[in-house]
């Protein structure tokens, strides 16, 4: 089976960081620094969960940064060009080594990331780390790269501007100037950086007076192309310039640590022909191993798949597209524009809106709100089969609008200064802190990003755009809805995206050409959304349409079965009328007694509104104490107010663990699963509250114990809050 790839992004400096200083322009001691460590087999699982398929650890490679690490062996940096006290992670100064501020222990630093690997892999994930080929720092030096390795820059025949042999661009007879840098701080009091003769700076800079905008910090690497030949670019391949030998040898040496891809930084500053060679090389050792590419030029796109590439950001197309329809800057019919450029290329095409170069959603530079990202993400996740990204705290709402030190106020996460990240640190770190809106936004990303892999219509299925034959009417907005089909086999998903800040009523047409294209015939359907769990009963007719309402800034995952009549497809119907808080504390009741007496579910329980009974077969008998601690945190967890959801999978996608037994055996093909929170998820067919602090208190009226059979029963009641 193919997955459809969802990334989550993290930059690991920040991530498990839990000092909330937060000074502005603080040091790593006032502010502190997440390490490798604090990715946890319990935080990554929680990663996982999100429905996570590829964690992209940001800033691993060791960089440039005001940080004395002299004490072990590292190079100190001239403050002069390093920007942020942490310095940008884009600035490696050493591509062998592992950064010394995510280390618990600096000197073992590489085997803490290799700890980190396996520990990833084992929560189920693989791994992408940067790749930073245009450019390194301005005192690069790699002090641990492998014997016999030399170093880039070393044998430069530093009086030529350009030769095909060098490592590096220089301008001969001129020093390097930083007159129009400006300096403050640690930068002020520093000893003048001296660079003769200078070297040109990585945006394609090539002379020796960068200026602020410019990204003066970082030299360019020379791929044997000539910018300034008096004739245009030139290019001198051949023989192989040794940065295309240094520079595939360091890919190989991270491909050796298990790493499972690269994300390749401003890769259409490089040569197309150096990635053909590189990536072939890899893939003759690692055949598995993916590259990702940051190419903004679209006209470029195709060049860069012929040359290797698995997927590329499609940041000027769809990410600018539906940012503007968040924004309202943009009708939402725009977007089918923007994919049927790249149809051809579509599943290569990386899907986002967020990650650590552009603003956080729900800062003030972007939609203002992090719910507007809703409907943004249900389109970026579940159009198509190509992959998707979301950037740590992105599903909590993280705003962006600290003012960190050199980064500025600017809707962005800090990747230069040291820092902790509001929604993240809540997010892992103090989840009690979280508010209920964050609670809900969670829940939102984690029901979508899991349908990625969870619905064969999502992960292989066909699309069908619906926006063509659904124009702006009195019954259909299509600056504001975005309306698609997902298909494979017999289900079919009907989604609609809402881009609005208030619920609209939509009539959405399926024309005759989407029968025929998915294979559809004219029917009677019963359709549940994904997202709510609501039923909508729906004639499937040719051009004809479908009523519904779609909420907020979200929308509806409308799944139904082509080969099952209506009165038929009725989901595992439920026979009891239990009373919803007390069926709801029965689930968050059998995980406790789960995790406190290491029994399983119970399989004897009697669920009423003024009083329930349920039996559990444990090795003891518990004591009044333990009574009172079951008692105590059920109330702790219920005053969480842990959203419960509803996922629903087919039977060959049941999360590890699940068991069926509990379902009656004319259950469908298509399971319910109800997730409390993180804390329990359970196949269920009964009626439940919105969240836990809708239950009430739980108070125990009283207990038995059955010595020979060992069971331990549990009366209870909830009282309405």
């Amino acid at each position: 089976m193919k997955n459809k790839l969802v990334i989550y992004q993290v930059f690991t400096r920040t991530f498990g960081n839990r000092n909330l200083t937060r000074k502005e322009n603080g040091t790593k001691d006032e502010n502190g620094v997440g390490k490798m460590e604090d990715f946890s087999a319990a935080v990554l699982k929680r990663i996982h969960d999100l429905g996570t398929t590829h964690l992209w650890y940001t800033g691993v490679i060791r960089h440039a940064t005001q940080t004395d690490y002299s004490a072990f062996g590292i190079p100190r940096q001239n403050p002069r060009v390093v920007k942020g006290k942490a310095g940008s992670p884009y600035a490696i100064t050493d591509y062998y080594d592992i950064d010394p501020d995510i280390a618990v222990n600096v000197d073992g630093r590489m085997a803490e990331f290799e700890a980190l690997v396996g520990r990833t892999h084992k929560a189920g994930m693989k791994v992408i780390i940067d790749f930073v080929p245009n450019h390194v720092a301005r005192q690069y030096h790699s002090i641990v790269r492998p014997e016999g390795v030399e170093d880039l820059g070393e044998g430069d025949d530093t009086g030529r501007h350009f030769d095909a042999a060098n490592n590096f661009y220089y301008c001969p007879g001129e020093q390097l100037d930083l007159s129009s840098i400006p300096v403050d701080g640690d930068a002020a009091r520093a000893e003048e950086y001296m660079e003769y003769p200078a070297r040109c700076t990585g945006n394609d800079r090539f002379d020796a007076h960068p200026q602020q905008n410019d990204w003066y910090e970082t030299i360019k690497l020379n791929y044997g192309v000539d910018y300034c030949d008096a004739g245009g670019q030139s290019h001198h391949f051949s023989p192989i310039p040794p940065t295309w030998k240094k520079m595939t040898d360091i890919l190989l040496f991270w491909a050796s640590k298990g790493i499972d891809g690269f994300r390749c930084d401003m890769a259409e500053m490089v040569p197309h022909e150096f990635w053909a060679y590189a990536t072939g090389i890899v893939r003759e050792m690692y055949p598995s191993v993916i590259f990702i590419g940051e190419v903004y030029n679209p006209t470029l796109y195709r060049l860069f798949i012929r040359s290797g590439f698995d997927y590329l950001y499609d940041k000027v197309r769809m990410y600018d597209c539906v940012r503007g329809v968040m924004c309202g800057q943009r009708s939402a019919a725009a977007i089918t524009r923007e994919w049927q450029q790249v149809d051809d290329i579509l599943e290569h095409t990386l899907y986002f809106l967020e990650n650590h170069d552009e603003q956080r959603v729900a800062s003030d530079f972007f939609a203002g709100k992090a719910e507007r990202g809703v409907p943004g993400m249900i389109v970026s996740a579940l159009f198509h089969r190509n992959p998707v990204m979301v950037y740590a705290g992105q599903e909590f709402g993280e705003r962006g609008m600290d003012k960190e030190g050199f980064s500025g106020c600017d809707g962005r996460s800090t990747i230069f200064d040291y820092w902790t990240t509001d929604a993240v640190y809540k997010g892992y770190f103090d989840r009690q802190k979280l508010t209920a809106g964050q609670r809900r936004l969670e829940t939102a990303y984690k029901t979508i990003l899991r349908l990625c892999n969870g619905e064969k219509a999502v992960r292989e299925g066909q699309s069908f755009d619906l926006m063509y034959v659904n124009p702006q009417s009195e019954n259909f907005n299509q600056h504001r809805i975005f309306a698609f089909l997902r298909k494979a086999d017999d289900t079919v998903l009907l989604i609609a995206a809402n881009f609005s800040d208030d619920d609209l009523a939509a009539d959405i047409v399926l024309p005759a050409h989407a029968f025929d294209f998915l294979q559809i015939a004219e029917s009677e359907v019963e359709m549940t959304d994904l997202l709510t769990s609501a039923r909508l009963r729906a004639r499937l007719r040719k051009d004809g349409s479908i009523r519904m309402t779609i909420p907020a800034n979200g929308g509806r995952i409308y799944k139904f079965n082509t080969k099952m009549a209506t009165e038929d497809y009725v989901l595992n119907e439920h026979n009891k009328e239990e009373f919803p808080p007390a069926h709801t504390a029965e689930h968050l009741l059998n995980q406790l007694m789960i995790r406190m007496f290491g029994t399983e579910r119970s399989k004897n329980a009697h669920i009423e509104r003024k009083k329930s009974k349920i039996s559990y077969v444990l090795d003891h008998k518990p004591g009044r104490k333990e009574e009172k601690a079951i008692e105590d945190e059920m109330n702790r967890l219920i005053a969480e107010d842990m959203p419960v959801t509803y996922e629903f999978v087919d039977r060959g996608h049941l999360p590890e663990g699940i068991s069926l037994d509990k379902l009656p055996e004319d259950a469908s093909e298509t399971i319910r699963l109800v997730r409390i929170g993180d804390y329990d998820v359970c196949p269920c067919i009964g009626r439940h509250v919105r969240s836990t602090a809708q239950i009430g208190r739980f108070e125990m009226l009283g207990t038995n114990w059955d010595e020979e059979k060992h069971s331990f029963r549990i009366r209870f009641k909830v009282v309405p809050a």
